[in-house]
């Protein structure tokens, strides 16, 4: 059954919307939600990751498509039909271009598009009984394909926005301790400047205020 689904922008991660009634009858259902929203981030980092894939997460599956910088998601149990999953995404992604298309780019808020929840809810139950006359039509579809969707393991997935996360966080502190080091080179370059040119500085003055003083007599 499809459990969650979640539409994001590809290029900030911004969440766009999603089904509300979704993950109440998932346990944890906070937890794949976050996972979702790490998914996106990872995308929003623009990884050269497949416009389609599936993510194996516990006893569930992230199916996601993106297209026309959307990313649309949506977390099935593992026994639900692959192809099914898609169809539902791919009816998905198109309403939600023929509605919001034009103002995608322009969407500044988090889910600035919470209306489209009532397509959601309606599409998925039309996909959450697999033995329905329709829905076996489309499991017997052969010009709809999945087997070349590549599917991965959520740890390996995130494990790589962790790992680019930690090359930042690492460039960062490198960044602010050469900063660091420069200006404390900077504070011993003066230091001895200081040291080296005082005493000509002092002599130079003593002499200056002797020649002043004795004028001044004179």
């Amino acid at each position: 059954m499809v459990k969650l689904t979640m539409i994001a922008r590809v290029t900030d991660g911004l969440p766009l919307a999603e089904g509300l009634d979704d993950g109440r009858d998932v346990k944890d259902s906070e937890f794949y939600k976050q996972q979702v929203k790490a998914l996106f981030k990872n995308l929003s980092r623009g990884q050269n990751e497949p416009s389609r894939m599936s993510v194996e997460t516990g006893p569930f599956v992230f199916h996601y498509i993106i297209e026309g910088r959307v990313c649309y998601l949506t977390m099935c149990d593992r026994a639900y039909p692959k192809k099914l999953a898609f169809q539902y995404l791919e009816d998905l992604k198109n309403e939600f271009e023929r509605v919001n298309g034009t103002q995608i780019e322009t969407a500044a808020r988090p889910y600035a598009f919470i209306k489209f929840d009532t397509f959601i809810q309606k599409t998925k139950k039309l996909y959450q009984d697999t033995h329905t006359q329709r829905n076996i039509a489309k499991l017997n579809d052969e010009l709809y394909e999945v087997h070349q969707i590549m599917t991965r393991n959520v740890q390996e997935v995130l494990g790589v926005g962790e790992k680019l996360d930690q090359v930042s966080q690492m460039s960062s502190r490198l960044t602010s301790e050469s900063r660091v080091y420069a200006d404390k080179a900077r504070d011993l370059n003066r230091q001895a400047l200081i040291r080296k040119y005082a005493p000509i500085a002092i002599v130079l003055g003593v002499v200056f205020l002797l020649f002043w003083v004795k004028t001044k007599l004179w």
